[in-house]
């Protein structure tokens, strides 16, 4: 599947009716990132969630992971059913696939099906809604500005989308140093005040994997250091077009 369809075809229930894709992070606790789109309202949205998802989902995720965890194969829950995202507010049992996701030399990205497609329950209460942010809100931030999340040694970062160009990067940190636990329930911001925010679209990331970083908590808290780990997701394309 093309990186133009990363969500599949339209709808006509609505603009705020489609279907989803989340990527699949970490192994202890898998989180659940929605794909945004800015110029797609149904997708619109920067999102984290905890499904309940079923042991076969988890053991093919988290074995194919192992295999390619040294490669730009990153993995997704296909929701083929069409909702409104903010339904999950409310808690939601709906239908997913699970996929591997492969980049490809030009950058571009196909969808495979795994478990041979087979459709399997998610499972979202409304505590499982970690993170919900329509886009288009805040202005460009002067620093390189991430979403902090994860639970106890397993941490990762999300690109804050600010304004519209942007790019949508997940990262899996390691060696995270003073990092409260009890912080990480509340996905604050990060700023990496070394780096400028780009300000629109970069075709890599800012950060390189290996390289230690240190950043503070919204802009001017308690100052954590990391470095960085493996990418699980990239897009500055279809994000924005």
């Amino acid at each position: 599947m093309s990186t133009e369809m990363e969500h599949g075809p339209g709808h006509d229930s609505g603009p705020l009716h489609g279907v989803h894709r989340f990527l699949l992070i970490g192994k202890k606790r898998i989180f659940c990132y929605h794909l945004a789109l800015y110029n797609v309202e149904a997708h619109a949205f920067q999102a984290l969630f905890t499904f309940a998802l079923t042991d076969a989902v988890r053991d093919a995720y988290l074995a194919d992971l192992a295999i390619n965890k040294d490669r730009k194969v990153f993995y997704s829950l296909f929701a083929p059913d069409h909702f409104p995202l903010e339904d999950l507010k409310q808690g939601k049992t709906f239908k997913v696939q699970l996929e591997r996701v492969i980049v490809k030399p030009d950058g571009s990205r196909e969808f495979q099906k795994m478990l041979n497609g087979q459709q399997t329950d998610a499972v979202c209460r409304p505590t499982d809604v970690r993170y919900f942010r329509k886009l288009g809100g805040p202005d460009y931030p002067a620093h390189l500005t991430y979403l902090l999340f994860g639970e106890d040694d397993e941490v990762h970062i999300a690109h804050q989308l600010a304004k519209q160009p942007n790019f949508d990067e997940v990262v899996t940190v390691t060696d995270p140093q003073h990092i409260d636990p009890m912080l990480l329930d509340k996905i604050p911001d990060i700023t990496i005040e070394s780096i400028d925010d780009p300000h629109g679209v970069v075709t890599e990331s800012p950060l390189t994997q290996g390289q230690r970083y240190e950043a503070r908590f919204d802009g001017a808290g308690a100052t954590i250091s990391f470095q960085v780990g493996r990418q699980g997701w990239w897009n500055h394309t279809s994000l924005n077009s």
